[in-house]
């Protein structure tokens, strides 16, 4: 296996499960928010503002496992 091809399969390994964690993270997030404003409706305000800020946070980790990936396969 050459250098080239090590690269990318570890380009691949690092954006595909660098966005794993995220995406199951923003899915539990979203479920919580709107059982939690089916609960309490009055609460929505709150609620969806503490909830876009934590999907904020769980996507800033996949950004992160997309930069290593890039500094991976160009560096």
């Amino acid at each position: 296996m050459s250098t080239e091809a090590g690269k990318l399969i570890a380009t691949a390994l690092a954006i595909g499960l660098g966005a794993i964690g995220p995406g199951i993270g923003i899915g539990i997030i979203g479920s919580k928010a709107a059982e939690a404003i089916g609960r309490n409706p009055e609460a929505q305000g709150p609620i969806q503002t503490n909830m876009i800020l934590a999907i904020a946070f769980a996507e800033a980790v996949a950004i992160y496992a997309l930069v290593v990936s890039l500094i991976i396969k160009f560096v």
